[in-house]
């Protein structure tokens, strides 16, 4: 099962089942994980870590 069928698979249930409350939490789950996964070889780490 790829990356791409399971988003499509959620956006499925949101447009079919009408959850569009999941779309904020969505969205920041993934700008989250992109910004751990930027920031670990950064140099902005320490202060990234700092805020959490």
């Amino acid at each position: 099962m790829s990356k791409l069928s399971l988003f499509s698979e959620i956006w499925a249930l949101m447009r079919v089942r009408k959850k569009w409350w999941l779309a904020p939490i969505m969205i920041f789950l993934v700008l989250f994980g992109v910004l751990i996964v930027l920031s670990q070889s950064s140099v902005l780490a320490p202060f990234i870590y700092t805020l959490f």
